[in-house]
């Protein structure tokens, strides 16, 4: 396939994009930008939080990884949709009972400043870093098989891409979001099932038949019982459950969907019906992965080194042109659909956060709101180009797996916060906050260094639960005097 055809495909894309954008930013205010104005339907919420939550890092490494951890991922799933109940009947109804903008408010109102400041930092950290893992994958693969072609360096990909999103996500923010991830997850969907419809062409058999294939096949292996390994069924269930409350139920980035909701029993009829909905499709990313494999052995197809690239290589390079489309319109699809809401929820944060947009600036002027907005929302996106220019110089292993560890060490300390703040009554000295939230992160590096050097213990997705204690136990720690 031509790379001036999948360039032509990108741009129209790409201009649909922009027309929802058009109809659903009129009249946006600095409200309609962070909360949808709160009369989003929960139904369209839900469908679009699908693709926001898989992104482009599931449209690529999943599949691709099954060569390492099997199908086992489908046990981490498992977990989230435990994870996903406790956010819907104990998270979201403190954030509705407050009537939260950014969920991180509840500790300014639980512990004081520096608690808050400090939850959103680390919300900013680990979101600006997941969020240009997951862009830098779909840039560099556009970058690979379009762009390169034209002789384009990858910085300049880089910051065409995040200068669209930039672009139609600036004046509606939230609102145009949910309507825009509609579309994007519909696309995505559409693009995994046509993927694997047109393999097992590819192959002589039937849809069926290959299913048959892939469940006899050795990576089709769901659980493993190798307590030292990172995949070991226990660990992935384990994390599943705390990754879902922290990645999603301590993220601004997935409540800020749920906070545009009407009313917190719409917001909890969002959160179990994308939950639940996750699991099959999940199911059908792990069914794809086993398939390339299936059909790169077939066909005596040398794969690359890093699994992130066997995806991108069957169906751009293997499969013919209609194949191409396929692949290209599902993976930019995802991609957009978890970089825009992670912008824009970066941009809410940094404006309530610590600009203070709803208390001492609330009665700033609606343009001067909107004018520093874009700023913060521009300087997010210029940040991001950096951080993705950083991992096209250090990737070198599955890009999902990156993001994990780095969100295993930034998202522990909001679950230590979020879990003293709610399941205890005690009061901590604030100002000693940060110092325990930087503290715990890098007691966990060590202690997963020395697990895996001296006890041949690997510690996976679950080092997020070894932070998060060590997190309260610091802020039990620092707890006032006058409750010991």
């Amino acid at each position: 396939m031509s790379a001036t055809l999948i360039l032509i495909i990108f741009v129209l894309y790409t201009l649909i994009l922009f027309s929802i954008a058009f109809f659903t930013s009129k009249k946006a205010k600095t409200d309609s930008f962070f909360v949808g104005e709160r009369k989003m339907s929960w139904p369209i919420v839900a469908y679009g939080m699908i693709g926001a939550s898989l992104s482009g890092v599931t449209f690529i490494s999943i599949p691709g990884d099954v060569q390492n951890s099997f199908m086992s991922y489908l046990l981490v799933v498992l977990g989230n949709l435990v994870g996903y109940f406790v956010i819907a009947y104990l998270l979201l109804p403190i954030y509705y009972k407050m009537n939260l903008t950014t969920i991180y408010t509840y500790l300014s109102n639980r512990f004081g400043t520096f608690s808050h400041k400090t939850s959103s930092f680390f919300f900013i950290l680990s979101k600006i870093f997941g969020a240009a893992g997951r862009l830098f994958l779909v840039a560099f693969v556009l970058h690979t098989f379009v762009f390169s072609a034209f002789n384009i360096p990858f910085w300049i990909t880089a910051s065409l891409f995040i200068g669209l999103i930039i672009c139609y996500t600036y004046k509606g923010g939230i609102k145009t979001i949910v309507w825009t991830d509609t579309l994007q997850t519909t696309f995505m969907i559409a693009s995994l099932i046509i993927c694997f419809i047109m393999i097992a062409k590819s192959l002589n058999i039937s849809s069926t038949n290959l299913i048959g294939r892939v469940f006899d096949h050795q990576y089709s292996q769901i659980i493993i019982s190798d307590v030292n390994s990172r995949y070991f069924f226990l660990k992935q269930f384990l994390s599943g459950i705390f990754m879902a409350i922290a990645f999603n139920g301590l993220d601004q980035d997935m409540m800020q969907k749920n906070l545009s909701c009407k009313d917190i029993k719409s917001a909890q009829k969002n959160i179990i019906s994308m939950s639940i909905t996750m699991l099959p499709v999940v199911f059908l990313f792990l069914i794809l992965g086993v398939s390339l494999y299936i059909f790169a052995d077939y066909h005596s197809i040398n794969l690359p080194h890093k699994t992130d690239e066997v995806f991108p290589l069957i169906m751009l390079q293997h499969l013919g042109p209609a194949a191409a489309v396929v692949f290209l319109i599902g993976l930019v699809s995802a991609a957009y659909s978890s970089g825009d809401s992670a912008l824009t929820s970066l941009t809410t944060s940094f404006c309530v956060d610590f600009l203070d947009f709803e208390g001492k600036n609330k009665n700033l002027p609606e343009e001067d709101k909107k004018r520093k907005r874009i700023k913060v929302h521009v300087t997010f996106a210029i940040i991001m180009i950096f951080i993705m220019l950083l991992f096209k110089q250090l990737n070198n292993q599955s890009i999902i797996t990156t993001i994990f560890d780095i969100a295993g060490y930034t998202y522990g300390p909001l679950l230590g916060l979020f879990s003293v703040g709610i399941f205890t009554k005690i009061q901590l000295k604030d100002r000693y906050v940060p110092i325990v939230a930087i503290l715990a992160p890098t007691l966990c590096f060590i202690l997963t260094y020395i697990s895996k050097t001296y006890w041949g213990y690997t510690f996976g997705f679950e080092k997020i639960i070894l932070n998060a204690l060590l997190t309260i136990i610091g802020l039990l720690m620092i707890r006032k005097t006058s409750q010991r």
